[in-house]
């Protein structure tokens, strides 16, 4: 029997009402039908000072740090809607990512976020529907030796498509769900191999 896929869910946007958490919730419903293990994470609720090597020499790691890797090391994958502020990351998106990424004691540089997949999605009210970030992202991820799906979603003029928090728009909510679905069945897939090559 195949390991059951454990997926963190992060909304790079910290607003209330947020588009690109609507978005992702209707992906982390593709991941669900795919029967991966879903967590969403909610940035809010692990405050963080701007990355500064400075603090740590002074006051050590800070203690939600710590949590958010140790949060990133339970799960096989990540999926991520992030919004775009000047055609790239949001500061808090990215700050999460600097010290997660960091070393602290056991875990070396990058250890949260080797070999890990993730899915990655934008939405905006704009026409372009803050595609710009995506590739910032994917090469954020991407240094840090994250596979990132080849398949990623930009939704533009994200205000028409719901309806409170239901989308409207069926097509989009069945790539919004494929994107999900392709991620936990991918990381099932690269599970099994690993689970195989170790019983040879």
């Amino acid at each position: 029997m195949s390991k059951r896929p454990k997926i963190l869910a992060v909304a790079g946007s910290l607003r209330k009402g947020s588009y690109n958490r609507k978005v992702l919730d209707v992906a982390i419903e593709g991941a669900k039908r795919a029967d991966a293990d879903v967590t969403l994470l909610d940035l809010r609720e692990y405050p963080l000072p701007l990355y500064n090597a400075d603090l740590v020499a002074e006051s050590g790691f800070p203690d939600n740090a710590t949590k958010l890797q140790q949060i990133l090391l339970e799960h096989d994958g990540l999926l991520i809607a992030s919004p775009e502020y000047n055609a790239s990351l949001p500061g808090g998106l990215k700050n999460f990512i600097d010290w997660t990424s960091r070393a602290n004691g056991q875990l070396k540089v990058g250890d949260c976020y080797r070999g890990k997949w993730a899915g990655i999605m934008t939405a905006s009210p704009g026409s372009f529907g803050g595609i710009r970030c995506l590739a910032h992202l994917r090469d954020v991820l991407s240094i840090l030796l994250v596979h990132v799906l080849p398949f990623e979603i930009a939704v533009a003029k994200v205000d028409t498509l719901f309806e409170g928090d239901e989308i409207k728009d069926l097509n989009m909510k069945q790539m919004l769900e494929s994107l999900g679905e392709m991620l936990a069945n991918t990381i099932r897939k690269h599970l099994h191999e690993g689970t195989e090559a170790k019983s040879v």
